[in-house]
């Protein structure tokens, strides 16, 4: 056969010929057929409905809280796609193909539905990224999968805020061993890695360099302002009243709070309260204060509060325990995972603080920092929200003296911390002298917590307040 010219259509080749020999019809269809039309490949891309992925906690559906992209953009493997939020965290979505995205099928607050398609994405189909199956049925990945970096063939395990973490740092997550489940690198392997390479651990944000102390100008620091007198400001928005009733679902943090708080109920608590006079770490702390924002970091009273209270956990790690559903079994917690309540716009979230046995009050400061900048814009991971072993509430922050902490399962204790007050007391010569004075409020699991413990543990914790000096004795 001469060939003529081969045109080609629809990925076949069909054969026009313009001189044929006298060889047989038959034996040119069957004897050249496997040479001459094969299936070639495709043009265009193919589709793939990338489906949202079990992101684990049980969750069935969250609500898109931002788009990264748009349609017509260019992806590439674990670029961000978007950040949904479900009722224990916000997430960030991140894709699984090289492509460009050609539908969005949610807009932003709709809710999404794991295992449903979240956007569609065409491929290359000739660098062969995706398999038939793939395109067809995306199976919806576990956990693991979707918080997995494929580096060099490598699977590297680790969580969106640790790969965040990790990004802000510049360090390849290849380079860093992980201790986690499956070698999952976790927020501790990635400070330990800091540590190694810079002899200290770095906080996420920038930090200006660490000058000497500043020179004591007075003798003792001012009292802080008194904000028992400050009148609240209304809101500005401006109030419609349409005069119908308006019914909303449940839903974010909301939803997890009526599940925690139902959870609650079946908890027996009682409390227990006392006054703090922080006069000692008032004055601490305003020495300390400028020291610390030459670091970059904001310090509070919280980080103390925090410190004060794992160093008591360690003398009775009753309170740092769980009980199971049945009752049979009390587990102590290793790490004090101390949670602090936050109330952010989205409604009130409770992340906690890392391994505070081994942090100092400033690595405290630091994480507090960082968790509030998140708490803030919405951005918490589900590694900063679960785990918590023990909680503080510092509802003195908003106002009030005294409160009824209700306990956070599978947590066995909880204190809420009032306002900071400029009070009269009596010093040992029956002098009166003007004291900061704080309530705080307790509430335990009375199951296997009695009062005499608890009574115990928040004396230690206040003397540790009241002489900060004393937690230089056990500071690690």
């Amino acid at each position: 056969v001469c060939i003529h010219r081969v045109r080609s259509c629809s990925g076949i080749r069909f054969i026009k010929s313009k001189y044929v020999c006298v060889f047989d019809k038959s034996a040119l269809k069957f004897s050249h057929q496997q040479r001459l039309f094969r299936t070639s490949p495709v043009s265009c891309g193919q589709i793939v409905q990338f489906k949202l992925s079990d992101i684990g906690e049980g969750i069935t559906e969250v609500t898109v809280k931002e788009w990264y992209i748009k349609e017509g953009d260019s992806v590439s493997q674990f670029d961000s796609i978007c950040e949904v939020q479900s009722d224990k965290a916000s997430v960030t979505i991140t894709s699984r193909y090289d492509g460009v995205i050609r539908k969005l099928h949610y807009s932003i607050d709709d809710i999404a539905f794991v295992g449903k398609p979240l956007v569609d994405i065409e491929i290359d189909a000739s660098k062969g990224v995706a398999p038939e199956e793939d395109v067809v049925e995306t199976p919806p990945m576990s956990h693991e999968e979707h918080t997995h970096q494929e580096i060099k063939g490598h699977k590297t395990l680790a969580t969106p805020a640790v790969r965040r973490l990790a990004m802000e740092n510049n360090i390849k997550l290849s380079e860093v061993v992980g201790t986690g489940k499956d070698n999952r690198i976790l927020k501790e392997d990635i400070l330990n890695y800091l540590a190694k390479q810079t002899g200290a651990i770095l906080p996420p944000s920038p930090k200006a360099e660490i000058v000497p102390p500043l020179r004591k100008t007075e003798a003792v620091p001012a009292a802080p302002k008194d904000k028992a007198h400050r009148i609240p400001v209304p809101v500005s928005r401006p109030i419609a009243f349409s005069g119908k009733d308006k019914t909303e679902p449940v839903t974010g943090f909301q939803k997890a709070m009526v599940k925690t708080m139902s959870a609650a109920l079946k908890i027996p608590h009682f409390g227990y309260s006392d006054e703090i006079d922080l006069t000692q770490l008032v004055q601490l702390r305003e020495e300390l204060k400028p020291l610390a924002e030459i670091r970059g970091v904001k310090l509070s009273f919280m980080p103390f509060f925090i410190k004060a209270a794992s160093l008591g956990l360690l003398q009775y790690p009753i309170l740092n325990a769980s009980l199971d559903e049945n009752c049979q079994n009390v587990t102590y917690k290793a790490s004090h995972n101390i949670g602090v309540a936050m109330d952010t716009e989205q409604g009130l979230i409770v992340p906690n603080v890392k391994n505070v046995q081994v942090c100092s009050v400033f690595d405290i400061a630091v994480e507090l920092n960082r968790l509030q900048s998140l708490g803030s814009a919405g951005q918490l991971g589900t590694s900063d929200l679960t785990g918590g072993t023990f909680t503080l509430s510092n509802i003195g922050t908003i106002g009030g003296t005294y409160a009824k902490p209700v306990i956070l399962p599978p947590e066995v204790a909880i204190g809420a911390l009032g306002k900071i007050q400029v009070l009269p007391r009596f010093n040992g010569k029956g002098e009166v002298f003007k004291a900061q004075i704080m309530n705080v409020s307790w509430s335990a699991d009375h199951r296997i917590i009695d009062g005499a413990t608890m009574a115990r543990f928040s004396n230690l914790w206040k003397s540790y307040l009241e002489n900060p000096a004393l937690m230089l004795l056990d500071l690690k």
